[in-house]
């Protein structure tokens, strides 16, 4: 597809290296040339320097066979006059960044039926809703939902005595009478879809699906069921921290912001009168500990410096704290995070780019969105995508055992009439189910791909 990015700082060169790897053909657009002339040097695509509200520019980028464009840049309000302006003049699809708190649900509704923009996506508030889903799940380090959260995926680090170690995949669920699949397992650099013959070593992060109360049992069963974070500090008060302690004050939940702009505490108080606002330097460790770093529940890192977040977040864990989250940014640092043993660390970037790719998937498909979800999991080196089953597709009611299934590809899990099913070799995929498919970074527009 031709794909135009408009914007490209941290988020938008992202999006763009996602999309390359895709293999669509892609129009960088930006007011910088010295960007343009970095990005040109590291991927194989088109630049135009100019304004993304410019028609002019518009028109170089040859908007008028634009399958889709996406407006990326700092400012919401060109984002969405740019979008606009390239659907007028023939741009097919559309999708704004859009940021502020402000621009509600209710007023996003009225923007994208008036602007005809084809998808509204705020980073900051997809990173809060898997941030608060870590809290509610503090044993796992990340959580994807399927199915209107009917189905999940969870991953989690394997420590020293789990009860999961030392024993053949195929026994476990027996050993702790839960209904749940192990599809994906990453030890060191390595990721394997295992069998039932393999064997769960320490250090290991799996992936694993189930319904959430099967989840919950597991998680009883093997003693790692973590009390749910009631009580949390957050550093930083970005937009990130405004949305996800407005989720949780909503929950009940008791949250602390520290934020080293007064102004900035000014405003969150008003906006959120359930918080407390620590007007402050976050990292001065004596702060941290005047507000009770010894006692809380979780600890959240959301300032504008990763350096800083990753720094913080390891203080937290030498205090033991049960749950900490690390806002990342950059991926090289994002790697060395986790190397320096932070568990759970979260990039809105890469949230909001497999938001992007997953409906680029859907647009190339002929008759619609077949892909209806897709996740990188396991630090990008699989993916799991959610199928609708529709009539097209030849192998419905056919024995998964006797599926020839490419190499790579791992059916994970079945959802029909709402209910979540645990596959086995005699279970069926029948028309109108959705299926989720794991896959060791192969590219899947539809659920026919996986069949060889």
């Amino acid at each position: 597809m031709n794909i135009i990015i408009v914007g490209c700082g941290k988020i938008g060169e992202t999006i763009l290296a996602d999309l390359v790897r895709e293999e669509h053909n892609l129009t960088a657009v930006d007011n910088d040339p010295k960007v343009l002339e970095e990005l040109s040097n590291i991927y194989d695509v088109m630049t135009v320097c100019g304004n993304g509200t410019d028609r002019r520019t518009l028109l170089e980028a040859d908007v008028v066979h634009a399958d889709m464009l996406i407006a990326a840049t700092s400012s919401d309000e060109l984002n969405m006059l740019c979008c606009y302006i390239a659907k007028k003049i023939g741009a097919k699809n559309t999708i704004a960044r859009i940021r502020n708190p402000e621009y509600n649900a209710e007023n996003l509704s009225f923007l994208r039926q008036h602007l005809d923009l084809s998808m509204a996506i705020n980073p900051e508030m997809l990173a809060a809703r898997e941030m608060f889903n870590v809290l509610k799940l503090p044993s796992a380090v990340k959580i994807e939902t399927f199915s209107a959260r009917n189905f999940e995926l969870i991953e989690m680090i394997l420590r020293e005595g789990s009860p999961m170690t030392g024993v053949k995949l195929m026994d476990l669920r027996s050993r702790f009478k839960a209904k749940f699949l192990i599809c994906v397992v990453r030890r060191g650099d390595d990721v394997y879809i295992p069998d039932g013959n393999f064997i769960l070593n320490p250090g290991d992060k799996i992936g694993l699906t189930a319904e959430p109360s099967e989840i919950q049992k597991l998680m009883r069963a093997m003693g790692v069921g973590k009390k749910q974070a009631k009580n949390v500090l957050i550093l930083g008060g970005g937009r990130i921290a405004f949305y996800l302690s407005r989720m949780l004050t909503l929950s009940g939940n008791g949250v602390k912001i520290i934020e080293i702009d007064e102004k900035k505490c000014e405003d969150l108080s008003e906006q959120l009168p359930k918080a407390v606002i620590i007007h402050g330097d976050g990292a001065q460790q004596e702060l941290l500990m005047e507000e009770g770093l010894d006692s809380i529940d979780a600890f959240v890192a959301l300032t504008g410096m990763d350096e800083e977040n990753i720094l913080i977040s390891i203080f937290a864990s030498t205090h033991k704290v049960p749950t900490v989250i690390t806002k990342v940014n950059r991926n090289e640092l994002a790697a060395m995070a986790t190397k320096l043993g932070l568990d759970c660390v979260i990039s809105p970037k890469d949230i909001m780019s497999d938001v992007l790719v997953q409906y680029a998937r859907a647009l190339e498909n002929s008759k619609g969105s077949n892909v209806e979800t897709l996740y990188n999991i396991m630090d990008g080196k699989a993916e799991v995508l959610e199928f609708n089953v529709r009539d097209d597709f030849k192998h419905t009611g056919i024995p998964i055992k006797d599926l020839k299934l490419r190499q790579g590809i791992l059916i994970a899990g079945i959802i029909r009439d709402r209910k979540p099913i645990i596959p086995s070799g005699v279970d069926v995929i029948l028309e109108q189910d959705k299926v989720i498919i794991l896959t060791e970074n192969q590219r899947l527009n539809d659920l026919s791909d996986i069949i060889r």
